[in-house]
C-alpha cells in the first residue's frame, strides 16, 4: 500500500491535488520519466494507493521524513499571495525531504452557509483564502475567522458563518451555496509539490534520468553565502548567467533568530545533474557557500506564458514613457 499525504480534511485544495497526482501516476504507469512506483491502485486511493489527510503540513513533512508516509503533497505557491511560507520554510529546513514532481491547479471559491441558517456574523476560510476573497469578505461585513484549511472552515461551519471554499465542499458537507466563485482575481493557480524521502528521490531521480533523456527539468535550490556583504547576490546570479542558466525565481527567507542573514531559494531551468548547472553548482561551493537542492521535478509549461500588462504592478513605468511619468514613477524628480 503506498500512503500519500495531504493537508485535510477531504475536499482541500491539497486532496484535489493529491487525486490529480495519483491520476497522473497512474495513467503514466510505471517506469516513465515521472512515476515513483505508485502501483496500479485507483484515482482515489484504490487497492494500491491511500490518501490520507493530515491535520498540519508540518505533518505531512514528518510523515514523509519519518518514513512514515510515501509521497506527500504540499501547497508551495499561489499566483496571487505568492509563496506558502509554511510549506517553503519546512523544505527548506528539511534534511530527508525533498520535491520530485508538481501539480498546477486554479483556484476558485465559493461561499457556503448551514441550512436554515441563523444571522451570518462570521466568514471562515483559510488565510490564503480570505486574502484571496478580500472583496467579497468586505461585502459580506462579516468578521473574517481564519481556519486551518477551507475545507475544514466548510466542514466546521457554524449557523453563524459563511464558509469560503471549493466547490466540492458543498456536497461534502451538506452546505447550501451562498455565491459562487467569491474570488478576486479570475485565473487564479496554486502550485503543490510532491515531496519523498531524499534517498528515494535519488533512485527515482537515476530511473528518471535514464529512460527520460529528451525530458525538461526544473530545479528548486537552497543557497546559504557564508560571507555577506555589497555585490552577494549579484555574485549569486552572475554565475548563473554567465553559466547560460536561466534564473527563473528567485526569493529570500531570513536564517532564524540571524538579523540581515538569508537563504536564498532559487529555481533554475535545467536539471542539477546537467553540466552547465553542475558547473554553476561547483563554482559557488567553491566560493564558500552552502548549497542544498530542494527539488528536481518535470518542466511541463503551465507557468511560462508571456506577462500580460493587465498584472503588472499600477504605476511602473517602461522605456519610452513620457517625462514626467518617469519622474512620478521612479521618484527621479
Amino acid at each position: 500500500m503506498t500512503r500519500v499525504a495531504y493537508l485535510g480534511p477531504e475536499g482541500t485544495f491539497t486532496h484535489q491535488a493529491a487525486v490529480r497526482w495519483v491520476r497522473a501516476q497512474a495513467a503514466a504507469g510505471a517506469g516513465t520519466t515521472t512515476s515513483l512506483a505508485l502501483g496500479g491502485g485507483g484515482a482515489d486511493g484504490g487497492t494500491d494507493v491511500e490518501l490520507v489527510p493530515a491535520l498540519t503540513v508540518t505533518d505531512v513533512y514528518a510523515g514523509v521524513a519519518s518514513g512514515h508516509l510515501d509521497h506527500g503533497i504540499v501547497a508551495i505557491e499561489n499566483s496571487v499571495e505568492g509563496y506558502v511560507v509554511p510549506s517553503l520554510d519546512a523544505i527548506v529546513g528539511s534534511e530527508d525531504v525533498v520535491a520530485v514532481d508538481e501539480v498546477v491547479l486554479e483556484i476558485t471559491f465559493d461561499a457556503f452557509v448551514r441550512p436554515g441558517h441563523g444571522e451570518l456574523t462570521e466568514v471562515t476560510a483559510h488565510p490564503h483564502g480570505l486574502a484571496q476573497c478580500q472583496d467579497f469578505v468586505v461585502r459580506s461585513g462579516a468578521v473574517p475567522v481564519p481556519a486551518s484549511s477551507n475545507a475544514a472552515a466548510c466542514r466546521d461551519a457554524t449557523e453563524h458563518q459563511i464558509a469560503i471554499g471549493p466547490a466540492i465542499c458543498g456536497e461534502l458537507y451538506g452546505l447550501d451555496l451562498l455565491e459562487a466563485g467569491v474570488e478576486d482575481f479570475r485565473g487564479a493557480r496554486t502550485r503543490f509539490l510532491t515531496i519523498v524521502r531524499r534517498d528515494r528521490a535519488q533512485v527515482a531521480l537515476a530511473a528518471a534520468r535514464a529512460g527520460g533523456a529528451d525530458a525538461q527539468w526544473r530545479t528548486m535550490l537552497a543557497l546559504t553565502p557564508h560571507v555577506t556583504g555589497p555585490g552577494v547576490l549579484a555574485r549569486i546570479t552572475q554565475a548563473f548567467g554567465a553559466g547560460g542558466v536561466n534564473l527563473s525565481s528567485l526569493i529570500t527567507r531570513p536564517l532564524k533568530a540571524l538579523e540581515g542573514k538569508y537563504v536564498f531559494v532559487l529555481t533554475v531551468d535545467a536539471a542539477p545533474w546537467e553540466p552547465a548547472v553542475r558547473e554553476v553548482l561547483d563554482g559557488l561551493l567553491r566560493a564558500g557557500d552552502s548549497v542544498k537542492t530542494l527539488g528536481v521535478f518535470p518542466a511541463r509549461g503551465e507557468l511560462d506564458e508571456a506577462l500580460s500588462t493587465d498584472h503588472v504592478p499600477v504605476g511602473s513605468v517602461r522605456a519610452g514613457a513620457a517625462a514626467d511619468e518617469l519622474d512620478r514613477g521612479l521618484l527621479w524628480a
